[in-house]
């Protein structure tokens, strides 16, 4: 009977993508991969280090996962187990440690499942982390998210990512390429592109040799992918003709998420982010000028050092008055070894709290306004795996959340569809179109 291995994702659309890819390289191994509840041999944990409270999570699902499985082998991997390896080694019941450069050979390092009085850590500085990994998931949802790119050369103040991955790194054209075929060869609607920093795709081994511009234009080109999104990108690297090209593509939907984290420019400053508000104005107004039902998703942080409530809010005024359609708000958090925890001007958390609130119920506003605009209109839906109540649940293009009632049929499905009230939950209601089946 084959070894069975079950994985726990935490963090960003990334580590799902590579989660996914170790789990295929376990497949090829001989080992079954199977639910986290379901007694497995293996735990693989792929953790992060933006999420607030990581030794915590680790803590507890390595935790969960022992009373499920009190033999189980126990392996972590991911930003947080780069950036503290010794300090992932001491819970309780964790048996290897891999870095960066470590996790995706990890079938090699597990030659024995015998559980160890300590654990071992194969971690190597970051600076080994120069090679670039494809990676993509499939099999657990209607899209796949399909990494292309790696680390970061940015030195923002307040962020651990190049620590623990890296500095920025791709993949070649001619090889996203490629997968996106193989992806299209499944029953798979929708390429989610994801990496650290996406818009700086095209450096190989230090040196510029593609532009992110360049990747998206032969994407496009792809047959048997219906949509494809962009996770993020900075609004420094969101250029024109990217957004000129996305609102005539014949495969790119209209949603952007454009990270903005503060609205002063003092904030920017201390930061050390690459722009100044007035930029991120001119791209929001550039994509509503060329596509006018675009959806525009924000990351801010709240409680940055030095963050004094006027410049809070100028913040909240600077997100109240842009025409974007939801927030992803982040509380800041102090991490080891970034310039911002060494800053001054600490925030109480009763303040960072309250901010937070603040931009959370501005999010809901903003999105429900952005719904409203949208009555009355028709748009492709693909349908999700996911049933709560009786309901399932799907997204526009432009990434209007709906719900229909459940109907097996229509999973993973395009719909063509008429927009036609929000409900009680937030969502929106629809009635099919008459053009019914688009796939």
């Amino acid at each position: 009977m084959n070894k069975k291995v079950a994985f726990y994702t935490l963090g960003c659309k990334l580590n799902y993508s590579e989660t996914s890819s170790i789990g295929r390289l376990f497949t090829q191994a001989g080992f079954d991969t199977v639910e986290f509840t379901d007694t497995p041999d293996v735990y693989v944990i792929n953790t992060c280090s933006v999420t607030d409270h990581a030794d915590k999570k680790c803590r507890k699902i390595v935790k969960e996962a022992l009373k499920i499985s009190p033999g189980a082998f126990v392996t972590i991997v991911g930003c947080y187990a780069q950036l503290k390896p010794k300090e992932i080694a001491e819970i309780p019941g964790v048996d290897m440690v891999l870095g960066a450069a470590e996790k995706f050979q990890l079938v090699d390092y597990i030659t024995d499942l015998t559980k160890n009085p300590r654990a071992v850590i194969y971690n190597q500085p970051v600076s080994e982390a120069n090679q670039f990994v494809p990676s993509f998931s499939y099999g657990d949802r209607t899209r796949t998210f399909l990494k292309v790119q790696d680390g970061c050369d940015y030195s923002c103040t307040f962020c651990t990512i190049p620590l623990a991955r890296g500095s920025s790194r791709s993949d070649t054209i001619e090889n996203v390429v490629a997968q996106a075929r193989e992806i299209a060869k499944t029953e798979v609607k929708e390429i989610v592109l994801t990496g650290v920093n996406l818009g700086d795709f095209g450096i190989r081994n230090g040196e510029r040799e593609d532009r992110f511009f360049d990747l998206v234009k032969a994407l496009d080109e792809v047959d048997g992918i219906d949509r494809i999104r962009i996770s993020s990108i900075e609004p420094n690297l969101l250029s024109d003709e990217i957004i000129e090209f996305v609102a005539q593509s014949k495969r790119f939907v209209p949603h952007f998420h454009v990270p903005l984290q503060s609205g002063s420019d003092k904030i920017l400053g201390l930061m050390r982010r690459r722009y100044k508000r007035e930029l991120y104005v001119s791209r929001v107004a550039k994509i509503k000028e060329v596509m006018p039902d675009c959806c525009i998703g924000v990351d801010v942080i709240v409680g940055f050092p030095g963050e004094t409530r006027e410049d809070f809010i100028d913040t909240y005024n600077f997100l109240n008055e842009l025409d974007i359609s939801y927030l992803h708000v982040f509380t800041y958090s102090e991490r080891e070894n970034t310039p911002a925890a060494e800053m001054k001007g600490t925030v109480p958390g009763s303040t960072r709290f309250e901010r937070n609130k603040m931009l959370h119920t501005l999010s809901e506003k903003k999105r429900r306004a952005f719904y409203e605009t949208q009555l009355g209109k028709a748009d492709q839906v693909l349908f999700e795996r996911d049933i709560k109540e009786g309901f399932m649940h799907g997204f526009t293009r432009n990434y209007v959340k709906v719900k229909a009632k459940y109907d097996p049929v229509l999973v993973n499905e395009i719909r063509q569809v008429n927009l036609t009230a929000i409900s009680h939950d937030g969502d929106v209601e629809i009635t099919e179109s008459e053009e019914i089946l688009v796939h």
